[in-house]
């Protein structure tokens, strides 16, 4: 999948999720508390707890808020008792599907996420079916321009840590791009932090699973496949869906 076509549907999911902000910020605030249930509140000690507000902060969620959840997870005697589970599946034409999830009760969990395979026209598949076609790994995009000294983006990101840094590709009269850096997981804040005091502006960064190969989906495919998704990032003990499908954008206005 071309890096113009990567950016456009990371914009795409981006969208989509700002304009369910209250349920962003509920998933953001279960992460936070389980991270810090399970490593503590100190984020120089607790990188998951770390990348937990980053993403938070991203989501545009209130400090105070961020600090609760914080202290709530933190905190003795907490009620809530989350537990780490991954889900796969295939969805329309056969696109790979993986799904990270929070619970405090598996089974209803795993009956939601049947049900909305199943209302969708997907599949769940066994455990080790689709995992093995992702790989986790930071993922910071920058910005593209005429301003940018690509060499010495190039420099500052090498030095930092980065694993491979890929130009804008695509259609640059159409819209400049990003510049895609993909890091080891816990070298992305470092990477990101040395970008930004670079002075390059970051449009996104994050910790994915990445998809080792693409599937190109029709509209029709495409808007059944986002159906899916959207079923399955409703559900709020789901955290993150990644899948291995190009969407067209005419796709998104259907959904």
């Amino acid at each position: 999948m071309a890096g113009h076509s990567k950016w456009a549907n990371i914009r795409h999911r981006k969208e989509r999720q700002d304009k369910k902000k209250g349920k962003v910020w509920s998933k953001c605030s279960r992460a936070i508390m389980a991270a810090a249930r399970q490593g503590g509140a100190d984020i120089s000690t607790n990188l998951t707890l770390r990348y937990a507000i980053e993403e938070a902060k991203a989501a545009n969620m209130p400090k105070d808020t961020i600090q609760r959840a914080v202290d709530k997870g933190s905190g003795a005697g907490g009620k809530d008792d989350y537990v780490e589970i991954s889900y796969e599946g295939y969805g329309p034409n056969g696109v790979a599907i993986l799904i990270d999830a929070l619970t405090d009760n598996r089974t209803r969990t795993v009956n939601d996420v049947r049900m909305a395979f199943s209302k969708n026209g997907g599949n769940v598949g066994n455990p080790g079916s689709v995992a093995y076609m992702f790989q986790t790994r930071g993922r910071i995009y920058v910005e593209a321009g005429e301003e940018v000294d690509q060499d010495k983006l190039m420099e500052v990101a090498i030095e930092a840590g980065a694993e491979d840094v890929q130009p804008p590709e695509g259609d640059a009269s159409d819209e400049p791009g990003v510049w895609t850096i993909l890091t080891e997981p816990t070298d992305m804040l470092t990477v990101r932090e040395a970008l930004e005091a670079a002075s390059l502006t970051i449009a996104d960064a994050e910790v994915t699973k990445i998809p080792d190969t693409m599937v190109d989906l029709d509209a029709d495919s495409a808007t059944k496949l986002l159906r899916l998704v959207d079923a399955l990032e409703d559900n709020d003990d789901v955290q993150k869906v990644y899948h291995n499908a190009e969407i067209p954008d005419e796709a998104y206005a259907e959904a």
